[in-house]
């Protein structure tokens, strides 16, 4: 497991990429904190990313390449802006 505090600015290039036994991740929720869509590919055991601060977690999905997961929050999502008075 790791756990990053809110003073983590970005997670850059390759930083985590075949890292074979990270189960679990926590980071801040920032608007440019993940710098490239590979940096989790090749985690197998990868199964829980948690987020914590901020308001943008729609850009930090879309970064983590985590597909299946990654369709069912857009899937909730846009239930809920469905469901949110325009």
């Amino acid at each position: 497991d790791a756990k990053f505090g809110s003073k983590l600015d970005r997670i850059e290039g390759e930083a985590f990429r075949f890292c074979r036994s990270l189960e679990r991740i926590t980071i801040p929720l920032k608007d440019g904190i993940i710098t490239a869509d590979d940096i989790f590919r090749g985690c197998k055991k990868l199964t829980h990313v948690d987020l914590v601060e901020g308001a943008v977690l729609r850009d930090t999905i879309d970064a983590l390449l985590l597909e299946e997961w990654k369709n069912d929050m857009k899937d909730k999502l846009g239930a809920i802006n469905q469901s949110l008075p325009t």
